[in-house]
């Protein structure tokens, strides 16, 4: 790590009297196993370098970025940042990040396991993985793939005004696509993944049956009628829903007017049940961090609070659009420029889990799966329809499965009718906490 940072400083010492600079320098190792039918079907290990410069002079900003650590392509990095910097528009929300006093909550996001796991024993886990999913039901017609991966990453971010700031992590995963055989001759699929810091933590039963139980639970299933059902989500759907909430709440949004929650900080936007905030600093997250994509601290942002707005997630670039302060919730790759974003959602704890919402709906969806999410959903107003798959819920009992649905609604009006906030809350592979919710409002589609 401290190469790295030396790195940086470097190429910083170049800055000359009237700029401002900021060089940002990252490498990482990845590590990717698929396996078919017991054999490796690939294995890549893969190692990659990367070099961010920005300059800032007069209001233009430039850009320049490079793959490579060698001598002569760092040497040439900070002029051609301030060369680009020459031919750009001035803005007067350009600018860098300064130490603004935040303390930084220490987070250990490293796992020695992931450079020290032999890649045989990788692989090993892999095909356990592909056995193990054969293994839980006779149904179970082939398995898509079996995954393992992890990376090991470590950044660098220094600039002129003062930060100085590294950080290091890794994740493993394992992950798996199972086929079912339908009695209607059909195909059904299910899906699960673990993650962590590193291989030990994985579990290689718990993968296997989920995605078993997932792909067995869409048996028979067909399109459903059209109605107004309670959907029921578990904590990995309503961590995706609720990412999407957070999209909108990205300050840069706002400042450029493409968020229905802008000029609503105070209001109530949600039901009273719901708080919601980013929490980078929750050391259990795998997204946890100690500082943001500038160097800043990491910090707790709450965003919904009883139902009421309290406020976005903002870049040093955002915060200046409102005029405000950063949060420290920039997110950046080594060779682009920062902008806003959630890193781990944390959801506060209602009353209820699944199996009690369950059972208190007399029509309800209980969501399997849900496709089309990126291009579904309209960012600006929140009017979404996205294709979904699960298990209707009659008089308190799960009853027919259902595909080749769709479910369509506004997520404003979606956010006021959250009908429960369960208590189970789960800790997400992407960091999120989060438990079940049961939403109101929304419209299932079908030919059924």
């Amino acid at each position: 790590m401290s190469d790295l940072t030396d790195l940086a400083r470097r190429i910083l010492g170049g800055a000359t009297e009237g700029e401002d600079v900021e060089v940002c320098v990252g490498r990482a190792v990845e590590t990717e196993v698929r396996v078919h039918g017991g054999e490796v079907e690939s294995l890549t290990v893969a190692e990659s370098h990367g070099i961010g410069v920005r300059v800032v002079v007069d209001g233009r900003e430039g850009l320049a970025h490079a793959g490579s650590f060698d001598a002569d392509v760092i040497d040439g990095l900070l002029v051609e940042a301030r060369d680009n910097a020459a031919f750009s528009e001035p803005d007067d929300r350009v600018g860098f990040a300064a130490p603004d006093g935040v303390t930084v909550t220490p987070v250990d996001r490293w796992d020695d396991s992931v450079a020290g796991t032999d890649v045989d024993d990788k692989i090993a886990l892999a095909i356990d993985l592909e056995a193990a999913v054969r293994a839980v039901d006779e149904r179970v017609r082939g398995v898509r793939a079996s995954i393992y991966g992890d990376t090991r990453s470590e950044s660098a971010v220094v600039n002129t005004l003062g930060i100085d700031a590294n950080t290091s992590a890794t994740v493993a995963s394992l992950s798996t696509s199972v086929l079912v055989d339908d009695i209607d001759g059909g195909t059904r699929t299910g899906g699960a993944v673990d993650a962590g810091r590193g291989p030990t933590s994985l579990d290689v039963g718990l993968v296997a049956d989920l995605a078993v139980t997932r792909a067995l639970q869409l048996i028979g299933a067909g399109p459903p009628s059209t109605g107004r059902p309670a959907v029921v989500l578990e904590p990995r759907f309503a961590a995706t829903v609720l990412g999407l909430v957070a999209g909108m709440l990205s300050g840069e949004r706002v400042v450029k007017g493409r968020s229905a929650f802008a000029d609503r900080v105070g209001d109530e936007v949600a039901a009273t049940g719901l708080s919601m905030a980013d929490d980078p600093t929750d050391v259990e997250s795998l997204s946890a961090a100690a500082t943001d994509g500038e160097g800043l601290a990491c910090r707790r942002v709450p965003l919904i609070e009883d139902g009421v707005l309290h406020g976005f997630l903002h870049d040093t670039r955002s915060a200046r659009g409102l005029g405000v302060s950063s949060t420290g919730s920039a997110l950046r790759s080594v060779r682009g420029t920062p902008s806003p974003g959630h890193r781990a959602l944390h959801v506060a704890s209602g009353h209820g889990d699944l199996e009690s919402f369950i059972a208190g709906i007399d029509d309800g969806l209980l969501v399997a799966s849900l496709q089309g999410l990126h291009s579904g959903v309209n960012a600006v107003s929140g009017d979404f329809s996205v294709g979904v798959e699960g298990v209707r819920i009659r008089d308190g009992v799960l009853a027919e499965p259902i595909r080749e649905g769709t479910l369509a609604g506004a997520i404003p009006r979606m956010l006021l009718d959250i009908a429960e906030v369960g208590s189970d809350l789960e800790m997400q592979s992407g960091g999120s906490l989060v438990p079940s919710l049961v939403l109101g409002g929304l419209t299932l589609g079908g030919g059924g």
